[in-house]
């Protein structure tokens, strides 16, 4: 799958798959957190274990996210 189809896939589930936009949803809401604890100039050990755990619900959805836009190329793109 080409960068173009993978994008494509990609804008074309956000417009028409509610799971879709629900985990990019999230994984928004969990990035601007994310950024919150960036810029504060010390984290507290809980902050510390939030930012950890953040890092990894974030990316557990972007592999989601990845997949459901790999099953719908696979399904809706001719293969190259």
């Amino acid at each position: 799958m080409s960068a173009a189809e993978a994008q494509e896939a990609k804008d074309l589930l956000m417009q028409s798959n509610d799971q879709y936009r629900q985990l990019s949803e999230r994984h928004h809401q969990l990035d601007d957190r994310l950024n919150e604890l960036t810029h504060l100039p010390h984290l507290t050990a809980s902050e510390q274990v939030e930012e950890t755990t953040l890092k990894k619900r974030k990316l557990a959805l972007k592999d989601q996210m990845e997949q459901m836009a790999l099953e719908y190329a696979k399904t809706h793109f001719r293969a190259s």
